[in-house]
């Protein structure tokens, strides 16, 4: 047991499964093979998946074919994320530097003539971003392959995207969300950024079409270390599931009730009357985004707390980051210890020496970095 458990630490012989590259008919037999597309009898197929594992090429081929079928189904899923968080590379796993470079871009001078021009002074801060791994190991015993060979096996792949993009998803969530409440790396009444400026950008406002409309003027109303405004423009508005039906009325109402006096300050009682008039949300172009994680990592109490960011072509709130050549989920299979005493070694499928397990792992390589806190606002509303 101590000998296993050393091998299961070590992970000595795990290698990519779709490392070797194989021909498209080659690809296309495996798949066929293992889905049994001829339609033999039970016992044939049986026969025929023992006869394949036992060649030197099956156990790649079948790695190949399910990195293939992981990565075509994990591009078809664009994660809403996406939308409101800039996604990027780092080349490895150590602390990135983010140059913010400020005063260059500030209204110009009037030189007069035969002057010089006045030096640009500007000033220099950074935000940080970095990696981490994130895996998981899967376990399958030779038993339940020999038992049903299809069965055990079919949804390897699915468990390995659905279990990345949760990951994904999480970290996204709680880069921005917190058990607290929204995350103080990135939303403060004020927060202090990296240019050395306070910047408020967390309100009390339960969502409403008025509320909605008084946080879109306060980020518009942000300005840099030098006091030019930014003109932000919060088009993407992120809701916990339970505020999804106040959110879809605001965003597409064409009207909303007003209230007027009627006879003057002076009336006496004053007389109200409602008076409809045009709702310009929807003219504005903002994306509503349901998040179904918030409710898990936002613990607070406070379950109505509500988002909008910026579009990261305007500025950058939160910075996703791939690990560069690793930007989707590796599956590495580990070769089997055993040894044939007929000869030959063990094919992967044979299982560990002393257990007979067939080991899997998928390993993600990401992270989420918090940068300007100006590209966005959060209200806190229990």
């Amino acid at each position: 047991m101590a000998e296993f458990m050393e091998v299961m630490e070590s992970w000595n012989g795990y290698q990519l499964a779709g490392r070797r590259r194989f021909s498209e008919a080659a690809i296309q037999g495996a798949i066929d093979l293992l889905t049994n597309k001829r339609g033999v009898p039970r016992y044939r197929h049986e026969y025929e998946m023992k006869e394949a594992i036992t060649t030197g090429d099956f156990p790649n081929l079948f790695g190949q074919v399910l990195d293939r079928q992981l990565l075509a189904r994990y591009a078809t899923i664009l994660p809403e994320w996406r939308q409101w968080c800039a996604v990027g590379r780092l080349p490895d796993f150590r602390v990135a530097q983010v140059h913010k470079v400020q005063g260059m871009d500030t209204r110009l001078a009037r030189v007069p003539e035969k002057s010089e021009y006045p030096q640009a002074v500007p000033t220099e801060a950074f935000y940080t971003r970095q990696l981490a791994k994130y895996g998981r190991q899967f376990d399958i015993s030779w038993e339940a392959i020999t038992n049903d060979a299809m069965g055990a096996m079919d949804d390897i792949g699915t468990r390995f995207l659905d279990a990345a993009l949760m990951t994904e998803a999480w970290e996204v969530t709680s880069s921005y969300s917190s058990a607290a409440g929204p995350n103080v790396l990135l939303f403060g009444a004020p927060i202090a950024d990296v240019d050395g400026q306070n910047v408020t950008n967390q309100g009390v406002l339960a969502l409403s079409i008025a509320n909605l409309q008084t946080t879109l003027g306060l980020m518009v109303a942000q300005t840099d270390v030098s006091g030019r405004p930014l003109g932000i423009r919060g088009v993407h508005l992120v809701v916990p599931p339970r505020l999804e039906f106040t959110a879809r009325q605001i965003l597409t109402s064409a009207q909303v009730q007003q209230v007027d006096t009627v006879g003057g300050a002076n009336a006496n009682p004053p007389a109200y009357i409602p008076l409809p008039t045009s709702n310009i949300l929807p003219q504005m172009g903002i994306k509503l985004h349901v998040d179904p994680l918030l409710p898990a990592v936002d613990l607070s109490g406070n379950l109505n707390t509500w988002y909008v960011f910026a579009d990261p072509s305007q500025g950058k709130a939160l910075q996703f980051d791939f690990l560069t050549g690793h930007e989707t989920p590796e599956i590495c299979m580990k070769a089997s210890n055993k040894v044939n005493v007929t000869g030959g070694s063990g094919s992967p499928f044979d299982g560990d020496f002393d257990t007979d397990d067939i080991m899997w792992r998928v390993r993600h390589c990401l992270g989420v970095s918090q940068l300007d806190p100006r590209y966005c606002y959060a209200n806190v509303v229990a």
